[in-house]
């Protein structure tokens, strides 16, 4: 009697084990494209502000005279470049030799580097082109507007579960010491070389990988729409992130104006009140007669804003500490996304888990190739499996938690029973009656 409890708690395990692997099979065959862009542009995207004040030094070679002309003076150079051009924002520069940057909204957003000393436009860009926007909208969107933000939404989605299982498949239960489990064995021969690539990089990078993906979550078009509802119930202040570039473009922060007045006691007060770089200035109502200073810093809990009159004198500010709990959380969250909450130390861990990420997608699409048989899919044979109380709790939590899995998940289900095992063909390719 004992020997049979054990014998079929037995099967039921290895049952249980083969069912997680064809679900982290199938999760891996429809994410692995995804996660690799997403990685590489990631990887890439942490690195914009670096970029961007390289490509900016060929405009900030100016040399300096004795005064600066007036702001707008340098604000209406900047219009005149760029043919029905409105004002947005004045860029304070950082030192005496930067020129300025002036952001104009015409059909398109530009930015015009002005030299303050002359007045004269030392170079503009068109924001759309620039390099890091089109790597962040591959990153986000795979240039294909809200279709590919659902994708890369529901790829993220599936990529925690893929993760998740990995975890569970990856768990030592006959292992003898941490060889194949902590580092690869690199004497076993190439198929156990590869397996244990795939599954040492994903437990040494699951964790930061795992924070990355709910991290992002907040700029997703499903996800980031229903944060953005339960955050109206008890928010009046405008978010700090956006759902899409669709979004990001109409939703500009500063007024596009004709009409401004940037004075000099403006300019000193928002130089004197030291906000985090870069600092940019914006006309703040429909009168022109208030500013606000606001720091664009990549770690947002650095960032402020500070609005300022017309003699400079202060009318309010608001900081980090007075955001809600949520907007700083998810700051925060954003924050380290982008690599710069704690400073270098936080750009390498982010450049490392991309690597991994992609050495585990290689390394996963190597073992499938290894061991996929002609003619057919090659996914895990099934078994029927007891699912427990704890693998029946985590689904329902991650389809609560992501309604786009939980959509995806009823539709997959629905497909392979009413139409993909009816069809001889492509059950047999697909696996899903063994």
């Amino acid at each position: 009697m004992n020997s049979n409890h054990t014998i079929n708690i037995q099967t039921n395990n290895k049952a249980l084990y083969r069912t997680i692997w064809r679900w982290h099979f199938y999760a891996g065959i429809f994410c692995i494209p995804f996660v690799i862009i997403l990685a590489l542009t990631g990887a890439i995207y942490l690195f914009k502000p670096y970029y961007e004040s390289w490509q900016e030094s060929q405009f900030h070679q100016i040399n300096s005279t004795a005064e600066r002309l007036p702001a707008n003076q340098q604000i209406q150079a900047a219009l005149d470049a760029i043919p029905g051009g409105k004002f947005l924002s004045y860029r304070l520069p950082q030192n005496s030799t930067e020129s300025v940057l002036i952001k104009v909204q015409a059909e398109s957003n530009w930015q015009v580097f002005v030299n303050p000393y002359t007045a004269e436009v030392v170079g503009k860009q068109e924001t759309s082109w620039q390099l890091m926007n089109i790597v962040k909208t591959i990153h986000g969107e795979l240039l294909i507007g809200n279709v590919g933000s659902i994708l890369v939404e529901l790829a993220a989605c599936w990529a925690i579960v893929l993760l998740m299982t990995g975890l569970y498949l990856w768990w030592p239960r006959n292992a003898k010491g941490v060889e194949g489990v902590l580092y690869p064995r690199l004497r076993d021969g190439s198929r156990t070389f590869w397996r244990d690539i795939h599954a040492v990089t994903g437990i040494w990078i699951s964790a930061l990988a795992l924070f990355l993906l709910v991290t992002g979550l907040p700029w997703a078009t499903v996800w980031g729409a229903a944060l953005k509802e339960v955050r109206a119930i008890d928010f009046s202040a405008q978010q700090d992130w956006t759902q899409s570039r669709a979004e990001e473009h109409q939703h500009w922060r500063a007024q596009a104006s004709e009409v401004f007045d940037l004075t000099p006691a403006i300019l000193t007060a928002a130089e004197t009140i030291q906000l985090a770089p870069p600092v940019e200035l914006s006309i703040s109502n429909a009168h022109h007669n208030s500013w606000k200073a606001s720091s664009q810093s990549q770690n947002r809990p650095a960032r402020a804003d500070v609005w300022l009159a017309s003699d400079g004198s202060i009318e309010k500010q608001s900081g980090f500490a007075e955001k809600k709990l949520l907007d700083r959380a998810i700051g925060i969250g954003v924050a380290a996304h982008e690599g710069y909450l704690f400073g270098w130390f936080n750009l390498l861990l982010g450049v490392l888990t991309c690597a991994g990420l992609i050495l585990m997608s290689v390394s996963g699409f190597i073992l499938w190739r290894k061991r996929k048989p002609d003619s057919v899919l090659g996914a895990p044979p099934a078994m029927p499996a007891r699912v427990g109380v704890a693998v029946v709790a985590i689904t329902l939590g991650l389809a609560v938690f992501l309604p786009l899995l939980a959509i995806s998940l009823v539709v997959l289900l629905a497909l392979e029973f009413l139409v993909l095992r009816r069809i001889n063909s492509v059950n047999q390719w697909l696996g899903l009656s063994k």
